[in-house]
């Protein structure tokens, strides 16, 4: 028998076997004591699951929210399971858990297990759409100067491999109103765009794009849209089918906490067979997602920690998640808004944000900035200094507490009066 068909039997196999040997559920006891139900106790005790380094305020978790001790300790435990069952565990359920796991996700986003993928990051789950789009000399792309650095580059990429045309927007950063920015994209729009990106949540600014009027717009063009949520799941209410976009790409270790390396695309049903997939894989020319998921050995005890993190998101509350994140920006942002030489670079209204902002001051450059913060007051930020964002990145987690904002509130109304 090939090897392949012997891999195919036992990928049919597992998926009439039972899965995940160790319990994934959120009836699992996850912390070592109660979490209270009163609102700032809760959150007292949320902070006791994190692992804090005490040399600084970490006000940059954007890049990666590290994972809180529950789900830790799971994950760890996922590790020593798959090396002490080793090849038995990768050629039996190892599909089969990944699987189940995926089902899961697919229902906290609004997607569909026949949708859905997991993968290692967003960078390699919209760069699988770029890099695998039919493109054809000529065809226009749209994405914004404030878009991630790495999907810019892969559409450049294709402007040397296709001959495609790619046409860059700068989104304001203080829009008036939605049809501002959907006016924006729709201006680019001509009979050759085939494809149109646009972020979720702005990365380096924590800026809510409307979406949905988005993707309308676009269809109604005839124009697919591919949607870069890096910063969406685990943070606010994601549902990919009410948004109306044809793909959507996360990275599940930012806000929803799962260790690194741990991402999720979703391609629209309708456009599975035509994305050319990054590996072969023998189920090439179906509409099964598969086909663009073939990713060789890979350390799949990552894949059952999503479904430890789901957990884990599912105890604190998504809704009660979200509020707080929003609570918790707008606790400094809205302090240092009135500030002379302070320079708040996300909108002022409440859904155009949540726990994400930028700001900077207006007598110093962002790495100057950046570096007085950690060096002169112990807090940890990163600085943007691109497109028309100056300032700092300030992403804090659920674990920061309105005293260590304090502090932060100082630090920048000091270093705004030096002026």
């Amino acid at each position: 028998m090939k090897k392949r068909q012997f891999l195919k039997q036992l990928g049919h196999a597992a998926l009439v076997t039972p899965f995940l040997p160790l319990n994934l559920r959120a009836s699992e006891a996850i912390g070592s004591s109660p979490y209270p139900i009163e609102e700032d106790e809760f959150w007292e005790r949320i902070r006791e699951d994190y692992n804090l380094k005490p040399d600084y305020i970490n006000l940059e978790n954007g890049y990666y929210n590290f994972v809180p001790k529950p789900t830790l300790q799971k994950y760890i435990n996922h590790i020593e399971m798959v090396n002490y069952e080793a090849s038995y565990y990768m050629r039996t359920v190892q599909w089969g858990n990944k699987a189940q796991v995926r089902d899961r996700l697919a229902k906290l986003v609004g997607s569909t297990p026949e949708e859905l993928v997991l993968t290692r990051n967003t960078t390699e789950s919209l760069d699988l759409i770029i890099g695998g789009f039919p493109w054809k000399k000529g065809d226009e792309a749209i994405y914004a100067q404030q878009d991630y650095g790495a999907m810019r580059d892969h559409f450049e990429l294709m402007a040397k491999k296709y001959g495609i045309v790619n046409k860059v927007i700068s989104i304001p950063n203080h829009p008036e109103y939605d049809e501002e920015i959907v006016e924006l994209y729709e201006s680019q729009i001509t009979q050759k765009t085939k494809l149109l990106m646009v972020c979720h949540m702005v990365n380096i600014t924590g800026h809510i794009l409307p979406v949905r009027k988005i993707c309308e717009m676009a269809h109604g063009h005839g124009v697919e849209v591919m949607v870069d949520g890096a910063h969406c799941v685990g943070h606010i209410n994601v549902n990919i089918k009410e948004l109306g976009c044809d793909y959507y790409g996360s990275s599940l270790h930012k806000w929803l906490s799962v260790p690194l390396g741990s991402g999720m695309l979703h391609v629209d049903k309708k456009h599975i067979q035509k994305i050319w997939p990054l590996f072969a894989d023998h189920s090439d020319a179906t509409d099964n997602i598969q086909r663009l998921n073939h990713t060789g050995t890979i350390p799949v005890h990552t894949d059952l920690a999503v479904a430890d993190a789901i957990d884990y998101l599912e105890l604190i509350g998504l809704e009660r998640k979200e509020k707080r994140m929003r609570f918790i920006q707008r606790y400094w942002s809205d302090a240092l808004r009135p500030v002379e030489h302070v320079v708040l670079n996300t909108p002022i209204e409440p859904h155009r944000s949540c726990g994400i902002a930028n700001v900077g001051i207006s007598h110093m450059k962002p790495k100057d900035l950046s570096k007085t913060l950690l060096d002169e007051f112990g807090i940890f930020t990163v600085a943007i200094d691109y497109a028309n964002v100056q300032g700092c990145r300030i992403t804090p987690n659920v674990y920061t507490t309105t005293k260590e904002l304090d502090v932060f509130i100082d630090a920048m109304k000091t270093l705004a009066a030096r002026a």
